[in-house]
Formats: C-alpha cells, structure tokens, sequence
C-alpha cells in the first residue's frame, strides 16, 4: 500500500535538505508549486509541511513562505531511566525510609512552598547482582489523605510516585547532572572507600501549570553507569 502523497511529499524534501539540495535558508518550493508538482490539493500540502515543521526542518513565515531550518548542532536528546542504562539494570531497591518532614528554606524555595508544609522524604539504595550502584532521595509534596504504599515505593520509578492520576504527557521534567563527592552516608550505603566522584542527577517534576511536584536526587558510582544522548 502507497504511502499518503503527503509523506511522499515531506521525504521527498527531506531528502533534498540531506542531501544539501536544499540548505538552510533556503526557501522551500511554494505551495502553489506543490500542489502542481504532485497533482494534491493545497490542504494535503500544507499537511505535509506541517509535519516538516513539527521535525524541525523547515519554519514558516506569514505571507512570505517556508523555508529550510538551521539545525540546532548542539542539541541532543538524552535518554534517562534511573533503573537502567546501557552499563547495567537495577534488579533490586532496598527501601530506607519514608518519613513526613518539615522542609528547610533551601528546599521550600525549590518546591515553592512555606516552611510549614509538609514534604515525604524518600530514601532507597538500588542494587545490581547485589552490588549497590546508587544512593537515591525523593522529595514530594505531600497531601491529606496521601496513601504512602511502602511496597509500592519501593520499586517505583520517580514518575509512579508522583503522577498520582496525572497523566505522564503532563509532566515537565528538568534533570541536572554533575559530579560530586559523595558525603559520609553515602560512601556508607554504596561500600565506597575513596574519594571518587559519584555521577549525580538530580529530577524536577512539575504539574501542567508549572508547579514543582517533587525533586529526586540519584547519586550513582561512576563505574555502573552510563548516560547516552543523540541529536536525532
């Protein structure tokens, strides 16, 4: 079965943009012309380009046409589960505690809330063959009447915990990654000995109005984890 001429259309002017037919700044053949071209109407046209916009391989301007995009050469998307890399999977999380505390001023700013409110701490060290590979605190916003489900916690990934009914498409996510040296306890939950820097990444979810739901701070050694990002 043919493909829709308008997927014809949009391969047919990515090809022409991979293969420097057609460079950035370039304008994109009219509308007009393209309805001529592939014998469509103007509605299929305009589908197709659509779908090249969406890509990020052609913007269009008010009253003057479209034309080919730039790419952006320094942006990659990263893939990012806490339970698994391309080094090793988590296989098991051991659940340390799970505790309501009052937040200090440095974590109220980051929830953008009062001092007063309350917050779930979470702690779990997450195991590979019985090894531990990572160190990994929760902080969520707490309600009344918030079911607090141990077993359920402790093999949940950050998402689970605090989507509570929201849907994932909802959820803005930010992720900061450094390296760190790890403190006393951590050194003492990962049966670390030296002064080695540990690969840190920290999450911040929000709610679709842009409210910080919760911050997850996952400290992994160096040697059982790796991040990958593409520009694709």
């Amino acid at each position: 079965m043919a493909d829709p001429v308008y997927i014809q259309i949009v391969e047919d002017i990515k090809k022409k943009v991979n293969n420097a037919e057609l460079r950035p700044g370039d304008t994109v053949p009219p509308e007009n012309a393209l309805c001529k071209e592939y014998g469509v109407s103007r509605m299929t046209v305009r589908k197709g380009l659509a779908i090249l916009a969406s890509e990020g391989y052609i913007y269009s301007v008010p009253g003057k046409g479209s034309y080919v995009q730039k790419p952006e050469v320094n942006k990659y998307t990263l893939h990012y589960d806490e339970m698994n890399n391309p080094i090793n999977s988590v296989d098991n999380a051991r659940l340390l505690e799970v505790t309501i505390i009052m937040p200090d001023e440095k974590l109220a700013d980051e929830l953008r809330i009062t001092r007063n409110k309350h917050v779930i701490l979470i702690r779990r060290v997450f195991y590979t063959d019985g090894v531990p590979v990572a160190y990994d605190v929760k902080y969520l916003l707490y309600s009344k009447g918030m079911p607090i489900v141990e077993k359920e916690i402790e093999q949940a990934t950050f998402q689970e915990m605090v989507s509570n009914g929201l849907p994932n498409f909802a959820l803005k996510k930010k992720l900061s990654i450094s390296a760190q040296i790890p403190n006393e306890e951590t050194k003492r939950y990962l049966n670390i000995y030296d002064e080695h820097a540990l690969l840190v990444v920290e999450q911040k979810l929000y709610n679709n109005e842009n409210k910080p739901i919760g911050i997850g701070i996952t400290s992994y050694r160096g040697d059982y984890i790796k991040l990958q990002a593409s520009s694709d």
